[in-house]
């Protein structure tokens, strides 16, 4: 099914993300995603194409789809580009009409004129009901009532208020057109505020947004052959255009050097701020940049199929999902807009009753409306999970769903996989022997290459470069015994074997190889490799133990090996020699137990890493888009875990600060305004600056120490 991405304008919270998002499900659509933070649509066809009348759907709505491929629908054109304009627009007329409230010390005898307020209310009251009243209607005729219904309401019953009594001239006890104003205006700057603490959530992910679009050099060549080089913008660039990248410029494209050597910062991809060095035939990241040297490369991936914006997708998309503890205040927030309406009317019934009075009733029910505040329980969640995951993203840690930030929190084992991931996986060959006199060394080494260069173990890897020959063995038969080792059958009918030692079990006694080689079911060699511990992974281990976290070796490594490495590193239990189906099950039995991490590689461990509570896969960058685990530490980035796991606890912590502080703030407001402790002007106030409260909060996630 065909994929569908749009950018849509207007959605103040999640409110408006569910009613959007029910509308396409209604249309049948699957997979709906729907991002409050950043405007973000997605969903799948279903077998239809109708985007037109979809888009048509989610204007009347309220909302406006920014989509190139759709021209059809002209959108309305508006005078006041951003809440911005509008606040600073409503307050040139706002602020006369609040020192009319100052009469006592400021004496402007004309603002008394009712005639002279309504001049200066109207130009507010149009402003705000040509935004709030406009989406107030929409939201009311599909059925799902928003926040600015509260708003237009509360605003237009102030107004009419007022207005009856200019017409029929019943003095300044009727008159609270300072009141309409005041609301419609500070909403807007609630709005506004609101707008720009959301937009500083996206900081990280929006730096790596702007490193997507740069300037590169072409190289191209004349009817001549002579070297030609012209600036493109890098959205321009396909696979194996070759570029020419010179010291200080950014790469523009995910590339492979052809030629030249160069100091390189991939900060933007990995958060690791040392240059590496890289020379010819390397793989350069796009976004990374240049510190010195000049190179020539060749593009490997458009602009859409780069690292880069395969890591903003995923983050984007993952920013769109809602963990288990926000669906609570959607259902909230859902029926939240009904009940205000019914309290504020209680409220006014009530107060009636008691005070015998119409104005401070109406004023009391006008503050209910507009000081209570749904957005803040829609965003709670939102804004916490977009700082960070895109505090992940920037120090290499990409989340797959926004699920896994809020699982970290339950974690209480972990368990590692050995080689390429408590390892560097760069192995040098340290020994080997050729037990058959039949076999040269030549010979010898022909077969292991010829065998290992169809496996993608990091021991395979590392025979054939070492043993790299030019007269490979062209089989007739080759097949993976998967988490044993390589069998190929030879036009002459011999077969042969390279693994681990369960393919020599009742030929040797001798465990203590890495590489077994046979020939027609006979001993003819065997190999032993070296592999050396990551820097950071003794760190690593006793972050976990310092937070009681208990750790697990994995492997389908020889015990004694395994048992040694544990040992150095201060695991805690070691489960070796499995296979892939076996590693399975431990991490299914470990998981029945209490909430599991697997961190491997993400290929012979694939199956472990969905099974576990949570699957982190170390993976080179140029293939995250392949990965199945929840978790991807980049470049290799084991020092990354302690990060990935304080983001998880500490995203959490900050999403249940904010749906206390949304939940409190209502609880608590509502009542204040019912009983006319607060004026509707000071709860207009108030309501915009609930939203910046979690905001800010959130934002602390950028600076907050979480390791």
């Amino acid at each position: 099914m065909e994929k569908v991405n749009w950018k849509v304008e207007g959605m103040t919270c999640s409110n408006c993300a569910l009613t959007i998002s029910k509308y396409l499900q209604k249309e049948g659509l699957q997979d709906v995603k729907v991002n409050p933070i950043n405007g973000e649509v997605a969903f799948e066809m279903n077998g239809e194409n109708n985007k037109q009348k979809w888009q048509k759907g989610i204007e009347s709505l309220g909302y406006t789809v920014k989509a190139d491929s759709l021209t059809t629908v002209v959108p309305r054109k508006k005078i006041f580009k951003s809440h911005g304009q509008r606040f600073l627009f409503c307050l040139i007329f706002t602020l006369p009409l609040m020192f009319h409230m100052l009469e006592g010390l400021i004496h402007i005898h004309w603002l008394m004129n009712p005639w002279v307020q309504l001049g200066l209310c109207l130009p507010v009251y149009i402003v705000g009901m040509d935004f709030f009243g406009r989406s107030a209607i929409k939201s009311l005729r599909n059925g799902m009532p928003n926040m600015n219904v509260l708003i237009a309401i509360g605003a237009t019953a102030a107004f009419i208020y007022s207005l009856v009594g200019t017409l029929l001239n019943l003095g300044e006890g009727y008159l609270f057109y300072e009141t309409a104003a005041a609301i419609i205006t500070l909403v807007f700057l609630g709005n506004y505020l609101e707008d720009a603490s959301v937009q500083s959530t996206q900081k990280a992910l929006n730096n790596l947004a702007k490193s997507q679009k740069v300037m590169a050099n072409m190289i191209a060549f004349d009817e001549n052959h002579h070297e030609l080089i012209f600036p493109v913008e890098n959205t321009q660039l396909k696979h194996g255009d070759l570029i020419l990248i010179k010291s200080g410029e950014q790469v523009p494209a995910d590339c492979k050097i052809l030629w030249g050597n160069a100091s390189v910062n991939e900060a933007i991809i990995t958060g690791e701020s040392l240059p590496l060095e890289k020379k010819a035939k390397d793989n350069l990241i796009g976004g990374s940049l240049v510190i010195d040297g000049t190179i020539k490369a060749q593009v490997t991936a458009e602009a859409k199929d780069s690292v880069l914006s395969n890591i903003i997708n995923l983050v984007k998309q993952a920013q769109g999902e809602k963990p288990p503890v926000q669906q609570m205040a959607d259902r909230i927030s859902a029926i939240f807009v009904p009940v205000v309406l019914g309290i504020a009317a209680v409220t006014f019934i009530v107060n009636y009753i008691i005070l015998q009075e119409f104005t401070p009733s109406l004023m009391r029910s006008i503050a209910v409306l507009v000081i209570a505040c749904p957005c803040a329980m829609g965003l709670a969640t939102p804004a916490a999970i977009a700082v960070g995951l895109g505090r992940a993203a920037k120090n290499g840690v990409l989340f797959r769903n926004a699920k896994s930030l809020e699982l970290f929190k339950d974690i209480r084992q972990v368990v590692f996989d050995k080689t390429g991931t408590l390892t560097t996986g760069q192995f040098k060959i340290a020994n080997f022997s050729i037990l058959s006199r039949a076999l040269t060394e030549e010979e010898f080494k022909r077969i292991v290459f010829s065998l290992e260069k169809y496996s993608n173990h990091p021991i395979a890897k590392s025979l054939t470069t070492a043993w790299k020959q030019k007269n490979e063995i062209r089989w007739e038969k080759m097949e993976e015994i998967k988490g044993t080792g390589m069998r190929a059958t030879d036009k002459a009918g011999d077969e042969f074997i390279a693994g681990s030692y369960k393919i020599a079990e009742g030929l040797t006694e001798d465990k203590s190889h890495n590489i077994y080689v046979l020939k027609n079911s006979q001993l003819v060699g065997w190999i032993d490799v070296k592999d050396e511990i990551r820097n950071e992974a003794a760190g690593v281990i006793s972050y976990l133990k310092k937070k009681n976290i208990r750790t697990f070796l994995l492997s389908g490594d020889r015990y004694e090996k395994c048992k040694t490495l544990a040992g150095e590193l201060g695991i805690d239990e070691v489960i070796a020699e499995q296979t892939p189906e076996q590693k399975l099950k431990v991490i299914e039995e470990l998981t029945r137990k209490s909430p599991t991490v697997m961190v491997g590689d993400g290929i012979n461990d694939a199956p472990a890493l969905a099974k576990a509570t949570i699957g982190i896969s170390m993976s080179d960058a140029s293939h995250i888009a392949m990965q199945t685990a929840d978790v991807v530490l980049m470049n290799y980035g084991l020092k990354n875990l302690p990060v990935s796991l304080g983001l998880g606890k500490h995203t959490y912590i900050t999403i249940k600060q904010n749906l206390f502080w949304a939940f409190f703030y209502n609880i608590v407001a509502i009542p204040i305004a019912a009983f006319g402790l607060l004026t509707p002007t000071f709860g207009a106030l108030l309501m915009g600056l609930s939203d910046v409260v979690l905001g800010v909060n959130s934002v602390r996630l950028f600076v907050k120490k979480v390791v």
